[in-house]
């Protein structure tokens, strides 16, 4: 995989989307220190060039990670197919004792074992599937950051503005249904154009857009291309723990750099982690300092993503930049 090189503004704008995705150009221009106008250019262009996306998301739901095992002729067949598949956020192909991971989002426990069995199971192609529900998530994807910007500078990104006081409480569903559908295809799509597409009052999809994410049924992220990220290695850690040792160790887990995502979870493993390494080797290295960090843990299986083939809205190319909208969330 060859390295994506971005200069240094651009790696300041992807951290500064990275804390607030919706933010202004106009807003952003004193942090980065070049204007709004050039800011706008280059977030165009990385968006074109599939090295950076943003992506908003609803909470409400139930995740789950999703072990494959796939007939090997049949393969490529179940990760087309599994691309165009709204409910799969992101899907991995994988070494070790699976083909692929999926972490799947259903409306609940039930449309989980629906999909499992059903959609699944059900799948050309695939021999078996093991599924770990996500009981809490301790971090979540969007949370990692480029570290492009020192802590003074972050912390002038403005976090998205509250609700005004006079804007409804409740968001209607079919409002809610029409700002989930534009943010997931594109997060920073603007409020006017949202209004024209859903024929809402551009007042009240602000006002619902700022209630929904208030409230934290509605998240945006900035995902970026992994080779454009200084952390090429992807990796998938399944641990044991007991329960009180996790509940301890939290402030340890959470400080790693290296963590993408951490959950606890309703299986056999009760912790799943996805790293970013920079070199293969930092594997063994990441194993020894989580089980320093876990003392009583034990890692019981991992694995190396080999390939990404879908993350969020986006289908993924063998050169980690993203290549095109998956569909509708």
């Amino acid at each position: 995989m060859q390295e994506i090189s971005l200069d240094a503004i651009d790696r300041r704008l992807v951290h500064a989307l990275q804390i607030e995705p919706r933010a202004s150009w106009n807003e952003l221009a004193p942090v980065i220190g070049v204007d709004a106008s050039t800011l706008a250019r280059r977030w165009a262009r990385l968006r074109e060039e599939g090295i950076a996306w943003v992506t908003g998301h609803s909470t409400d739901g139930q995740l789950s990670l999703m072990e494959i095992d796939c007939e090997r002729a049949k393969l490529d067949a179940v990760v087309q197919e599994l691309q165009r598949d709204p409910a799969v956020y992101v899907l991995d192909v994988t070494s070790g004792s699976r083909d692929l991971m999926a972490l799947v989002f259903a409306p609940d426990i039930s449309g989980l074992s629906d999909y499992a069995l059903h959609r699944l199971g059900q799948l050309d192609g695939v021999r078996s599937v093991r599924t770990h529900l996500a009981n809490e998530t301790l971090i979540d994807g969007g949370s990692w950051r480029l570290r492009a910007l020192d802590p003074a500078e972050a912390q002038h990104v403005r976090p998205p503005r509250p609700p005004r006081p006079r804007a409804a409480q409740r968001v209607p569903d079919e409002l809610r249904a029409a700002i989930e559908r534009e943010v997931w295809a594109d997060g920073r799509v603007p409020v006017t154009t949202i209004a024209e597409r859903s024929g809402f009052a551009p007042q009240r999809v602000a006002d619902a857009l700022a209630t929904l994410r208030a409230r934290g049924s509605l998240r945006f992220r900035t995902d970026m291309a992994r080779a454009a990220s200084g952390w090429p290695i992807y990796a998938w850690y399944f641990v044991e723990a007991p329960a009180q040792l996790l509940e301890a160790a939290r402030p340890a887990i959470t400080s790693v750099p290296e963590v993408r995502l951490a959950f606890t979870a309703a299986s056999r493993y009760n912790l799943i982690l996805a790293v970013w390494l920079r070199r293969l080797a930092d594997v063994n290295r990441f194993e020894v300092a989580l089980e320093s960090a876990l003392r009583g843990a034990r890692i019981g299986d991992r694995a190396v993503v080999l390939r990404i083939a879908k993350h969020m809205n986006q289908t993924v190319g063998a050169d980690t930049r993203a290549t095109g909208f998956a569909g509708p969330a």
